[in-house]
């Protein structure tokens, strides 16, 4: 087994599964491509790194520096990660209703946190943290939402990875966040599939899948703007709360597969794509794992009072 340098080494090249178990179509195979696996747990390590990195590399950032950066928890905690082994000051400003462990991890690495109100969900968190950068021109603002290095890292990386692992893919699902992975992975596989479908995961618009977003609710990421996301895109699934939450409960009784409740999206929207096409070859993303959800009662209360606390508990 090869030495590494560095933790950040290990960012990518994340394993995928087989969880055809769970298709409801024998003609269709559904893979899971394991994020969770990442240092900091979750698919957002890649954009950290990347973002940081050329930020670097553009001489934006200098040990010593102050970053600020909107968060729902998970490009937080993949910052906070980063920029305590790089001497850099992290201000994360996050919703104040997201789960206690997401809170403690940045506590760990040493990033301060700033707290929004929980009804603004992540979008006040944004607008709180752009306000705070232009009061302070000196800290540095990668904004997840608009940097370049968001989707470039998942054309350059994790599309790569998903067709070196399954040739035969006819359905990429995933989540609609900040949109970086579906523009930079379904960018790639239709450059060399032209045929395939790149699908995105919605909650419907007014309800909370924490971590998603509906674009019917008025902001559009500029990276989904600036990479032809409405070209890219061939279609959305529509998943709601209690949904997600099922078939986050499934990954982990049925395949062991321990996840954020926004996989249980993904899942849900794979699995609606297998029940409309006869025979495919899907693979969804498992963003994040389930350990930073433990203190929400997920996976141990009433299917029903865990769904309907999503709109007073940020998932992801």
């Amino acid at each position: 087994m090869a030495v590494h340098q560095s933790i950040l080494d290990l960012i990518g090249n994340t394993p995928t599964v087989d969880v055809s178990r769970l298709s409801p179509n024998p003609n269709v195979k559904i893979f899971a491509k394991l994020e969770n696996q990442n240092p900091a747990g979750s698919v957002k390590d890649r954009i950290a790194k990347s973002m940081i990195l050329q930020a670097e590399m553009d001489g934006l950032l200098k040990p010593g520096c102050t970053l600020i950066e909107p968060s729902s928890g998970n490009t937080g905690i993949a910052l906070a990660m980063i920029a305590s082994m790089r001497n850099y000051n992290l201000k994360i400003v996050i919703p104040e209703n997201v789960s206690v462990e997401r809170k403690q991890l940045l506590e760990v690495w040493g990033a301060e946190i700033i707290s929004s109100p929980g009804e603004l969900g992540s979008n006040g968190a944004v607008k709180i943290a752009q306000e705070l950068s232009d009061k302070n021109p000196d800290w540095v603002f990668l904004y997840q939402y608009g940097n370049e290095s968001n989707p470039l890292v998942h054309y350059e990386t994790t599309g790569p990875e998903i067709l070196a692992d399954v040739p035969d893919i006819t359905h990429f699902v995933a989540g609609l966040g900040t949109s970086g992975t579906l523009m930079g992975v379904g960018t790639f596989l239709r450059e060399q599939k032209e045929n395939i479908q790149i699908l995105a995961v919605e909650p419907p618009s007014g309800e909370a899948v924490q971590g998603l977003r509906s674009l019917d609710d008025g902001f559009i990421p500029p990276v989904f703007e600036n990479w032809k996301g409405f070209e890219v895109l061939n279609g959305k699934r529509i998943v709601r709360p209690h949904e997600s939450i099922y078939n986050t409960r499934r990954l982990a009784s049925e395949c062991g597969i321990f996840s954020g409740i926004s996989s249980g999206a993904a899942l849900a929207g794979a699995i609606r794509t297998a029940e409309k096409i006869e025979t495919g070859v899907i693979v969804f993303i498992v963003c994040d794992g389930g350990w930073k959800y433990l203190s929400t009662g997920a996976w141990s209360g009433d299917l029903d009072d865990v769904a309907k606390s999503i709109d007073s508990i940020i998932y992801f």
